[in-house]
């Protein structure tokens, strides 16, 4: 079977979702539940799943744990605290004592939002990391390629956090330009407490006429860097609809580790996610 490692739930009758705007997001404007993931889940073979954050808003992770202790398919929780508050440590704590709490397994912040590129260098920023990093928990990075460097600075600050990069870091894939991510990537994984999410590449291509060929030098360029042993499937589900439905998201993945052997792609595609977020 396979694990997911990252997905997103949302209800807008509960909050907004104040990302989603302009035309070209508009198909997500809707409500997407676990009844809407479980059939596409199933269908495609996976049966775990890392639930992530997607508002800056500190009721989010509560319903987020609330929803993996209803269910199974659910294995973990990247959430969201506010790292720079004093209390970060008692806010993680008060988290793991809800509801679901045993399924907090990361926490996540939208740093490729903050104009700051050197937001993760921030003095307040660090200590919340440190709190992360003593409560058992991962760090899930959400940067864009500017921000590589200091995500490299602040992780290497660390040595005692596990970091997740996203995405892969954004890549430009429309543009067909590696560098200056490619390097920057590298440096990242020249850590050996960092991984990566294969995920979102979909919708960092064209989104309407992307092919595998223009994904793969970009999974190349990390499993290179990174390995197997430290690279995760993500579908990246609801936001991957906007390029491809779950299952060709899936299916294109396995297309661009086809060369890997099967131990590699069992790392891939569940070893490294069951490892990393202890599902």
């Amino acid at each position: 079977m396979t694990v997911d490692a990252h997905h997103h739930l949302w209800d807008l009758t509960v909050r907004d979702q104040d990302w989603i705007t302009g035309p070209a997001l508009a198909p997500l404007r809707r409500t997407f539940t676990v009844a809407d993931l479980a059939p596409e889940a199933r269908a495609a073979g996976v049966d775990r799943t890392v639930l992530v954050q997607t508002v800056t808003v500190a009721e989010e992770t509560p319903e987020l744990l609330a929803l993996a202790a209803r269910h199974e398919l659910i294995a973990g929780v990247v959430g969201w605290t506010d790292l720079t508050a004093p209390g970060a440590a008692d806010a993680l704590a008060a988290l793991r004592a809800l509801p679901g709490g045993d399924r907090l397994r990361g926490i996540r912040h939208q740093v490729q939002g903050e104009p700051d590129p050197e937001w993760l260098l921030r003095p307040d920023v660090h200590r919340g990391l440190s709190a992360v990093a003593a409560a058992g928990l991962v760090y899930d990075l959400l940067v864009v390629p500017r921000q590589l460097p200091a995500a490299v600075r602040a992780a290497a600050a660390h040595p005692g956090l596990t970091f997740v990069l996203d995405h892969l870091g954004k890549p430009p894939v429309a543009a067909g330009d590696l560098e200056p991510w490619a390097t920057a990537v590298r440096a990242l994984a020249a850590l050996p407490h960092t991984v990566c999410k294969v995920s979102g590449l979909v919708t960092e291509a064209d989104l309407a006429a992307w092919t595998v060929a223009d994904l793969r030098p970009y999974t190349d360029t990390v499993l290179d860097a990174f390995g197997p042993d430290r690279l995760m499937f993500g579908s990246d589900w609801p936001v991957c609809t906007l390029a491809a439905p779950y299952g060709r998201v899936l299916s294109a993945a396995r297309e661009l580790t086809a060369g890997l052997s099967a131990g590699e792609r069992d790392a891939l595609f569940t070893g490294t996610a069951t490892r990393v977020y202890r599902l």
